[in-house]
């Protein structure tokens, strides 16, 4: 995963989250008003399915992975709107294309902060497979010297986990950047401006806040979560708070209770490790079946975690590669556009 060296301009152009995009008595064609009430609907819909029916579902890898592709359909379907408004790119605002430029670019920087965080957690694996290694039931009993190797392993698997990574400390402030520019965005006055910018506010309000859960459960820490407050006359509104409060408070919770990690799976296989650590500090040869049945739910654990990291990990290299084919469309149109128009007159659409 690299960053683009094109341009240093965000992705989303949005108007005041606290108020009506689109004022009273705006007058939409049908065709227009179709298009942005399908958009928002089948927004709802995507928000909806994010919800988790139990709590226990909250930042699981699996829960993680489906927010991540949600994401990744949501910022589809704003490209293929943008296609279906046909706007030339004369109709695109100087500053508009400067914002969504510069957004872009900290998202991209986001994806990088969370690609480098569950890489390092994939690291951690390479210490147990080595403890795995040295327990192996099948050579007999552990010896006192490969108890001590497996303990002092588990012992750096779990200062490995309790460390920061540099990479993640940046997100926070980039996502109360995000926040801050929602009111920045303006676009020129026309029908398809404001059904643009409307929809593009519920990209940015899915966005921040699922950027922000994953900050939390990356980083440790509470303070990456936010509370947006929406409109209640956006077809997606009801569904987004239902969702904002439910994941907030479960989060909130967990890290009330002390949990070293939200992630449900490397909580998992912290709690496999810690009981393990204990074992090897003093255990006799007659407790070997509890050895075994300790190293085996450890085992267990860990490959439910590699599985569910390698499955986020793709899903944040596609949102990753969504926000810079959406930035290289743009970059691409305007170069088009700088061009001598003398072999046509049609004026370019970004697509």
């Amino acid at each position: 995963m690299s960053r683009p060296h094109d341009g240093q301009r965000p992705f989303f152009p949005f108007g005041n989250p606290f108020r009506m995009i689109l004022p009273k008595g705006s007058d939409l064609s049908p065709k227009l008003l179709a298009l942005l009430n399908s958009f928002e609907q089948t927004l709802a819909d995507r928000l909806k399915k994010l919800k988790p029916k139990d709590n226990s579902e909250v930042l699981s890898l699996s829960w993680m992975r489906l927010a991540m592709d949600s994401l990744c359909e949501t910022h589809m379907a704003i490209k293929t709107l943008i296609t279906e408004l046909q706007f030339p790119i004369s109709d695109w605002d100087e500053k508009w294309m400067d914002t969504y430029l510069d957004n872009s670019v900290k998202l991209l920087d986001i994806c990088i902060a969370f690609s480098s965080e569950i890489s390092r957690l994939n690291q951690g694996h390479l210490l147990l497979q080595y403890v795995l290694h040295i327990l192996d039931s099948s050579s007999g009993f552990p010896s006192m010297e490969q108890l001590v190797r497996a303990r002092s392993s588990l012992h750096d698997w779990m200062q490995q986990i309790n460390s920061k990574n540099s990479k993640l400390e940046n997100c926070t402030t980039v996502l109360h950047g995000l926040i801050r520019s929602l009111h920045l965005a303006k676009f020129k006055n026309s029908a398809k401006g404001k059904v643009l910018m409307r929809a593009m506010h519920g990209v940015k309000v899915q966005t921040v806040f699922i950027c922000s859960v994953f900050t939390a459960a990356f980083s440790g820490s509470m303070e990456p979560l936010i509370n947006l407050n929406i409109s209640d006359k956006f077809l997606w509104s009801e569904a987004f708070n239902d969702l904002q409060v439910s994941v907030n408070r479960e989060i909130r919770g967990l890290f009330s209770n002390g949990t070293v990690t939200v992630l449900k799976e490397v909580e998992a296989v912290h709690g496999g490790v810690q009981k393990l650590y204990s074992m090897t500090d003093f255990i006799r040869h007659e407790e070997s079946e509890n050895l075994k049945k300790s190293i085996s739910s450890l085992q267990e654990s860990m490959e439910r975690l590699v599985q569910g990291l390698d499955s986020l990990s793709k899903q944040v290299e596609s949102f990753f590669q969504t926000v810079l084919t959406g930035r290289d469309a743009l970059l691409c149109n305007l170069r088009i556009a700088d061009l001598p128009q003398e072999n046509n007159g049609q004026e370019q659409v970004v697509t």
